[in-house]
């Protein structure tokens, strides 16, 4: 049976759509994964992809991708694969959500995908009923396009999960892989949260022994404090899974109450409620 541990993306055997145990989520969660060749624009740190690799997708095929959701759907709904693959405590539907091995939006298809999403949810009377989610490293939010896509997902009713690991230079370029100004990732999480109900992402661990140490989680508290009014909250999670990337060694996840205490530091300097997940 699927596990919070097993994001596997070949779960149901399909191309573009495996199904996970979400912690966040709360339930079975209907991944869509656009980049099936394992790349991705960053490198974050802890990344569960196996053989990641810089770059983008290739093509998607939109009308397999429509079909594997459809028929994965049907087995969810009317067939048994929810009493053969999920536990009792999680058979339930949460989400349909862009996901997967590398970051979504750099799919040329991204908003006729979240469109196909919307048609076969509708086709089996889930609209406004199955939330579609997107989760984000929000580098590209500067291409009208996906904004365009975006704003679709807020029209279904959908929201955002952006990534916000760090808010200083140094710490975003060690940890996510990228070199971005702080003011910029602050700029595009604005951006974003204009178009679609949008909840910030965090993952919190230690790296070479290290918790992040005050200064780190000051700018983080700065940078988001002035968009307290703009985001739906904060997702502040820790490692579940081992990375697979040549840092793991290096990384340690945090004890539950550490975390705790750290969201508690959050919602005093700004005002945004936080969600934790160990």
């Amino acid at each position: 049976m699927l596990t919070t541990d097993d994001h596997r993306r070949d779960s149901a055997g399909l191309r573009y759509v495996y199904p996970v145990i979400s912690r966040r989520a709360g339930g079975v969660s209907i991944g869509i994964n656009l980049n099936v060749n394992n790349a991705c624009n960053w490198a974050c740190l802890y990344c569960q992809v196996d053989n990641l690799t810089r770059g983008g997708p290739p093509p998607v095929d939109l009308d397999r991708l429509e079909r594997e959701l459809d028929g994965f759907l049907d087995a969810a709904i009317h067939g048994d694969f929810m009493a053969r693959e999920v536990p009792p405590e999680a058979r339930r539907l949460m989400d349909v959500a862009f996901s997967g091995n590398g970051e979504p939006t750099s799919a040329p298809e991204f908003t006729a995908a979240v469109e196909r999403v919307g048609t076969v949810l509708d086709r089996h009377g889930l609209s406004g009923k199955l939330i579609v989610r997107l989760i984000t490293n929000g580098s590209l939010l500067h291409r009208p396009e996906v904004a365009d896509g975006i704003r679709r997902i807020g029209e279904l009713g959908g929201e955002v999960w952006f990534k916000l690991d760090r808010a200083q230079a140094d710490d975003i370029a060690e940890i996510n892989g990228v070199p971005l100004a702080p003011e910029r990732a602050a700029a595009s999480l604005a951006r974003c949260a204009t178009l679609a109900p949008t909840w910030v992402q965090t993952c919190w661990f230690a790296l070479d022994g290290r918790e992040p140490e005050a200064a780190a989680r000051a700018a983080y508290c700065a940078l988001l404090a002035p968009l307290a009014g703009q985001l739906a909250g904060i997702h502040l999670y820790g490692l579940a899974r081992p990375s697979l990337q040549p840092a793991a060694l290096r990384l340690t996840r945090l004890p539950a109450e550490r975390l705790k205490a750290f969201a508690e530091e959050v919602k005093e300097k700004t005002g945004i409620r936080v969600l934790v997940s160990p």
